[in-house]
Parts: structure tokens; C-alpha cells; sequence
């Protein structure tokens, strides 16, 4: 059975658990599903398991506890560390792409961001200059900084899940998290100066670059699932 499908059938599942048992449950789905390095795959499949256990117990008239333990971030650390990692080739293939939609959504941003202040505000700036060398290194900084944003966000939600925090908090811990990352990128727009060999490309052109990685992204997304769907069946 496909990735997709395990998922959909455990949220219609899910429905059939009383309210204590489907938030202890989902606890513990949220905390894999976050865990890093793990074969989605896999993964829905010991989520799958889990929760016909659940259903199962729940009919004979035990609770989540009594089925997984008072300690469900210590049952959900034992199922990840024995949950297969992806293997090297699907991690370059995750960075690669990680890359690839940094470079497409800049592209984008920074042509759209030109057309808008050419016919908005009627400043010639549809040819832009580029510097090779700060252009590297802010992609390089950006890429670093998201890199370890996500991976504490990631850490963030595994650690708040089971300490009952209340909304207002998580929103206000995000909101502030929010705030010093836009603070940090354009930091680093801002404060790396201009060097190295420059070369000049038109609004309209940064556009159609995005753009076609976009769909080259894609398509590349769309053979990848044909392939794996192949193999499972």
C-alpha cells in the first residue's frame, strides 16, 4: 500500500477513537512523522499498526496508556530509533531539491520584486546587476541559516507535543522565532557587501528561470513517484 493511502485510511480511523485515546495517538503520530531521516513509508506503516492496536484495545475496553505506557515520548523514541533512515542517495536527492527551490523561489522574488517597482513605482530596474562572489556567499549563509532553523522548529515541535503547552504560548514562542529569522536574512542580505565578477541579467529572464526549475522540479517529482509506486506494487 502507498505512502498516501496509509495516510488517508489512518485519518479515517483515527474518527473511531474515543477523544483521550486519539490525542495520546496523536502525540505520538505527530512526534515520527517530525522525526528526521525517516522512510515515509515505513513509517505509515508502523503509524498503521499502532493505531489498529489502539482500536483493537479500545474495543476490549483499555485506554492509550494502558496500551503504550504513561511515558509516550519515551514508547514514540524507541519506534523511531528502530524506524528505517533514508539512504544516501534519496538525502542528496532531498538537499539537491532543498537547493533547487532556494534557487528557483530567489530567481522568482527578485524578478517579480523588479517588474513590481518598474511599473509601480517607475524606476528603471528591469536589468540587474549581479555579483557573482556575494551571491554565492549569501546563498551559502541562506542555505546554512534555513538548514538550522528548520532542524530547531523540527526539535521545537518534538519538544513541545508532550508538555501541554497552551496555544497562546506556542504562537508567541513561533511568532518571536519568526521575527529573528527575517531579522537574520536580511542580515545577511544586507551586510555582505558587493564583490567579485558581476554579470547582467533582465527581470523577465530571472523569471523564466525560476520558473522552468520549478517545473523541472516537478516532473522530476512526478517520475520519481511513478517509480516508487512500480516497485511497491
Amino acid at each position: 500500500m502507498k505512502s498516501k493511502e496509509l495516510i488517508r485510511l489512518n485519518n479515517e480511523k483515527r474518527e473511531k477513537l474515543t477523544e483521550e485515546n486519539r490525542k495520546y495517538y496523536e502525540k505520538i503520530l505527530i512526534y515520527i512523522r517530525v522525526s528526521l531521516a525517516k522512510r515515509e513509508l515505513e513509517t505509515e506503516e508502523i503509524l498503521s499498526e499502532l493505531l489498529d492496536h489502539l482500536l483493537d484495545a479500545q474495543y476490549k475496553g483499555k485506554s492509550a496508556k494502558e496500551v503504550f505506557g504513561d511515558n509516550p515520548k519515551e514508547y514514540a523514541d524507541e519506534i523511531v530509533r528502530e524506524l528505517p533512515k533514508i539512504n544516501l542517495k534519496d538525502t542528496m536527492s532531498l538537499l539537491s531539491s532543498g537547493l533547487l527551490v532556494f534557487i528557483a523561489s530567489a530567481l522568482l522574488f527578485s524578478g517579480i520584486g523588479d517588474l513590481f517597482i518598474y511599473f509601480v513605482v517607475d524606476l528603471n530596474v528591469l536589468t540587474k546587476e549581479i555579483f557573482i562572489g556575494s551571491l554565492l556567499l549569501e546563498s551559502i549563509l541562506s542555505i546554512i541559516l534555513a538548514t538550522t532553523l528548520l532542524y530547531l522548529i523540527i526539535n521545537f515541535i518534538k519538544w513541545s507535543i508532550f508538555k501541554n503547552l497552551k496555544s497562546i504560548t506556542e504562537f508567541f514562542i513561533l511568532w518571536i522565532s519568526g521575527m529573528i529569522s527575517v531579522g537574520l536574512f536580511m542580515l545577511i542580505f544586507w551586510s555582505i557587501p558587493n564583490f567579485g565578477p558581476t554579470i547582467k541579467i533582465h527581470s523577465y529572464v530571472m523569471i523564466l528561470f525560476g520558473v522552468i526549475i520549478f517545473i523541472g522540479l516537478l516532473i522530476n517529482r512526478i517520475i520519481n513517484k511513478r517509480k516508487k509506486d512500480k516497485i511497491i506494487e
